[in-house]
């Protein structure tokens, strides 16, 4: 009966309840070391370009600038979740 109801090949990707904890904690560790990534590699463009990206994209309105910064920080995160997708799941 249930399986005319429910798609039960869908409900074998739900996370059973006591490995939950396990597998949030996993998630969260690996959103900091992306963040933290992410702020270093920021930072690392902010120092090797000649001129205050703060005042480009605030003050003078280059939208360039912010387009090159969003591409960059959205290829770092690429990589970011290609990294963790290779490691091997914890369920």
């Amino acid at each position: 009966m249930l399986d005319k109801i429910f798609n039960l090949n869908a409900l074998a990707f739900v996370v059973k309840l006591d490995q939950l904890l396990e597998v949030l904690v996993t998630t969260l560790i690996f959103v900091v070391i992306g963040l933290i990534f992410l702020i270093i590699s920021f930072f690392i463009l902010d120092r090797l370009t000649p001129f205050s990206i703060r005042k480009e994209i605030e003050d003078d309105q280059n939208t360039a600038l912010g387009v090159v910064i969003g591409s960059m920080l959205i290829g770092v995160a690429i990589i970011i979740a290609a990294a963790k997708a290779e490691i091997p799941a914890v369920i």
